[in-house]
């Protein structure tokens, strides 16, 4: 049995997600280049996303702020990646989402109700497309684990834009300095620190981004 205890070492009373790679073990920019040569996934990748750690005109940049379609985004990339001799796998017929499914990781999710139990609030905060919804919404009792989901394309704002984090804070009635942030990209982490909240970085192995979580809020499992 799992108990938890919230200690007087409490350093944050709210945590922001992000979704993929982080609430999903999937959902990672890796994720989106594994059907390419290893030889050209960093190339894949630039075409795909731009520099991610700005907030520009990129065709991804602006599906995530809600501005384009994927099908728009899908057709440019395939133009450009032709440009330099690649060939971008076709779609399934009449598909506007690509092949993917979403993999819950249980373990942040376990986090997320300690935390919950804890008396601690919880929100999401993801740079997302609105064809990938239907994908994820599904998934999970979003509105039983968190207070709010900020998504990015509802918004018209996609991090690492600072607005979009004051607005997840705002929505949470949280202070930056009493927050911490989880995401799976380094710059998207570097934007939240820099509005004040604790960030931390979630690599393929969540457990060290748990266990940093852990020591913000002041959470001590004992197994018995």
């Amino acid at each position: 049995m799992l108990a938890v205890h919230a200690s007087t070492t409490r350093r944050i009373d709210t945590v922001i997600f992000d979704l993929g790679g982080v609430l999903m073990r999937n959902g990672r920019q890796s994720d989106l280049v594994r059907r390419f040569p290893p030889e050209v996934a960093d190339v894949v990748l630039r075409v795909f996303m731009g520099d991610y750690g700005a907030d520009n005109d990129h065709p991804w940049h602006r599906l995530e702020r809600g501005e384009i379609s994927f099908d728009e985004v899908r057709r440019m990339n395939r133009a450009s990646l032709a440009e330099i001799g690649i060939e971008m796998p076709s779609p399934a017929a009449g598909s506007t989402v690509p092949p993917m499914t979403f993999d819950p990781n249980r373990e942040m999710l376990d986090l997320v109700q300690r935390l919950r139990g804890a008396g601690l609030r919880t929100g999401i905060l993801t740079n997302n497309v609105r064809e990938f919804r239907d994908l994820w919404r599904p998934l999970l009792a979003y509105d039983e684990l968190f207070d709010d989901i900020v998504d990015s394309h509802e918004v018209g704002l996609r991090k690492p834009n600072s607005a979009i984090y004051e607005l997840a804070l705002t929505r949470l009635n949280a202070e930056a300095a009493r927050t911490a942030f989880l995401d799976d990209v380094a710059s998207n982490v570097e934007a939240a620190e820099r509005v004040g909240m604790f960030g931390v970085v979630v690599d393929e192995d969540s457990d060290p981004a748990i266990a940093a979580v852990e020591r913000l809020a002041g959470l001590a499992r004992n197994r018995a």
